[in-house]
């Protein structure tokens, strides 16, 4: 079958073995798969990351084929497997998958080919169908808007809380869409990008900064929120109140998270959601001063993917308009390099059934 497989850091399309399902997995033809930002973090720190995490130097990973958010069609099930789902049904899943060689995440192992590929194995137990009607494209947005409903299920928010969206990229964009879901606000977005910012005021966001232009930690007090601990010192002995400030990170670079702990509000909690896959360091000092909270997310639950499925069928976020281009499996390695702008995209998605 066709893939596009990582090699170090190139990514090269290539003909290789079309998997044979195990007990408990269920073999699925790839009918979209969405670019994740982190998939672009992977291909150029993922060997490095894993070299320091065994304490050893960097050295190329096994052949790899990414991608994690898709929709798929059943074709066939491994021996023992209940057959849940009749063939032919189109299915979207939480990206992990099990074998007798145990449990791997779909699109980040070598064991487990993900959907930049015309086929991949999934466990049968994690299959959801998807609803009639539900095009391709916006079930395969399934799981990055499952990834910002989980970041704003993990933020102590609290009545009337204000919340920072710092990157509006798809993450920062769902995280946006999950707080007016949940009727949290006001949500300020700060991006440098004029498209993204356009993208994230559509999505709802209350307030959209340019960070080149204005700071966007300026915007709290707008909201009552007290700037520094002597003003929250004050405001709380002349008995006023608000609501905790919550900012959500959605870079992943290397100092992001100190530059948020310098700017943000004492008594904030910062909610990490960047997938950052370098060294960073910040001065614990300054957030015990403040008083901070730091929260790092990561995915979502079972629950919360599939209650992300249901709000996208229903229309109750509209996820779409997210999607700015698609590319066949000849075209992944340009749609790489064209996101890096992101001028030129916010999300690209892949149609492996395109010859």
């Amino acid at each position: 079958m066709r893939a596009v497989v990582k090699r170090g850091q190139r990514l090269e399309l290539d003909e290789i073995v079309e998997p044979t399902p195990d007990k408990g997995q269920a073999l699925v033809r790839t009918l979209r798969c969405g670019i994740c930002g982190s998939d672009l973090h992977a291909l150029h720190h993922m060997d490095k990351m894993v070299a320091e995490r065994a304490g050893g130097t960097p050295r190329p990973l096994p052949d790899m084929v990414m991608g994690h958010e898709f929709c798929a069609e059943i074709l066939d099930y491994g021996p023992d497997t209940p057959h849940r789902l009749k063939p032919g049904t189109r299915v979207v899943s939480v990206p992990v998958t099990n074998s007798s060689k145990g449990y791997h995440p779909v699109g980040y192992s070598p064991s487990a080919p993900g959907g930049f590929a015309e086929c991949m194995l999934l466990d049968e137990r994690l299959l959801l169908e998807v609803p009639n009607g539900l095009s391709d494209d916006l079930a395969a947005l399934t799981e990055p808007f499952a990834v910002g409903a989980h970041a704003v299920a993990r933020a102590a928010l609290e009545p009337g809380s204000a919340s920072l969206v710092i990157g509006c990229g798809p993450v920062g964009l769902a995280i946006i869409a999950a707080l007016k879901i949940a009727g949290k606000g006001p949500v300020i977005a700060a991006d440098f990008s004029p498209r993204r910012r356009a993208e994230a005021e559509r999505m709802g966001a209350d307030v959209v900064v340019d960070p080149a232009v204005d700071g966007p930690h300026r915007k709290w007090t707008d909201y009552g929120v007290p700037a520094t601990e002597a003003e929250a010192h004050i405001a709380r002995m002349a008995g006023k109140m608000h609501a905790r400030p919550i900012v959500f990170e959605c870079v992943g670079v290397p100092g992001m998270v100190q530059r948020i702990i310098e700017d943000c509000p004492p008594g904030a909690q910062i909610v990490v959601a960047g997938v950052c896959m370098e060294p960073d360091s910040f001065r614990p000092s300054m957030a015990i001063t403040k008083q901070l909270n730091l929260e790092f997310v990561y995915g979502y639950t079972p629950d919360e993917f599939a209650a992300t499925l249901r709000e996208i069928a229903e229309g109750t976020v509209d996820a779409g308009r997210i999607i700015t281009g698609t590319v066949d499996l000849g075209g992944v390695p340009q749609a790489f390099d064209d996101l890096s702008d992101p001028e030129n995209h916010v999300k690209i998605m892949v149609d492996p059934t395109i010859a």
